[in-house]
């Protein structure tokens, strides 16, 4: 690693990571949490798409974030290297001053809420795991994955929020394992496309699934079984979470049911497509997604 040189534009760093938000399945930090809420949950937004952007390699053109972590042009499309520096990064949050903007901003989060490192360097770690492992041969290692790639992000809007307790994470990370996996149902074509594959080996085996099969247009009956069986799995991990709904008060009460409701609704979107995510990714409708959190709050479904 070496210091690039030029001087990136900070302002359209942050905002083109942070736009990304609009286009997010769930509710990132909606208008009706309060602002000292808001603040706090788009600062660990933006960590989370960042380290998303360089694991997937989506980063803006230009290799402005590689500049701000001190990565040459030469060596920005090393994920792993470009993931090293970030958690080096990471770590000057909460020692001393980081480089990239978005972890500058998000340091006075972490000081008002008295954040931790784990769930940032989780998160990090998912995305190593994914330039490593790109099949999961059971669901018991593709849970294991989602204690990475999801359950943090619970973590942190409770800690945010104030509101973390044993039970409530329990709750938390069942919902949000769900709702990874239902990104994951959504996402088969263009996982594929990644070289990545979130169905368990040993479940498309079951269902006599070849990884071709993912590779059509449209899927055959036994591809659709298995991601049935998959989404009602979600589902019972929705269900499972729900209670959380109804541990809490408030807007943040709202905000849950969000959480829970669009998983839930975007099951019903993949039933409603016949469980056929391979054209593109089942998307629910506003009305759709309205009925399922008002069922969530009533504390039914």
């Amino acid at each position: 690693m070496v210091t690039g040189t030029g001087t990136p534009h900070t302002g359209d760093t942050e905002r083109g990571t942070l736009d990304k938000a609009a286009h997010e399945n769930f509710p990132v930090a909606p208008f009706f949490l309060p602002r000292a809420w808001r603040i706090d949950l788009m600062a660990v937004y933006g960590f989370a798409r960042l380290v998303d952007d360089i694991g997937d390699g989506d980063l803006a053109p230009g290799g402005a974030d590689a500049r701000f972590l001190g990565v040459s042009a030469t060596d920005a499309d090393d994920r792993l290297l470009m993931l090293d520096a970030f958690e080096a990064d990471l770590r000057r949050v909460f020692d001393s001053t980081p480089r990239h903007p978005l972890l500058r901003r998000l340091q006075p989060t972490v000081r008002r809420r008295a954040l931790t490192p784990e769930p940032f360097l989780g998160l990090i770690q998912a995305n190593r795991q994914d330039q490593l492992i790109s099949r999961y041969e059971t669901y018991d290692d593709l849970l294991a994955y989602c204690e990475l790639s999801a359950n943090p992000v619970g973590h942190l809007v409770l800690a945010v929020t104030g509101t973390a307790t044993p039970e409530r994470i329990r709750r938390s990370d069942a919902v949000c394992t769900a709702l990874q996996i239902v990104e994951h149902l959504q996402d088969v074509a263009e996982d594929l496309g990644r070289d990545r594959i979130y169905l368990p080996a040993a479940d498309m085996k079951r269902f006599h699934v070849q990884e071709a099969d993912l590779a059509t247009k449209t899927a055959s009956a036994s591809v659709r079984a298995l991601v049935a069986y998959e989404a009602e799995r979600a589902r019972s991990l929705l269900n499972e979470g729900a209670p959380l709904v109804g541990s809490v008060h408030g807007r943040l009460r709202l905000l849950l049911a969000g959480f829970v409701a669009g998983g839930r609704a975007a099951i019903r979107a993949i039933a409603a497509a016949e469980y056929d995510v391979l054209p593109g990714p089942p998307k629910p409708g506003k009305v759709q997604l309205l009925r399922e959190v008002g069922v969530t709050l009533r504390g039914e479904g």
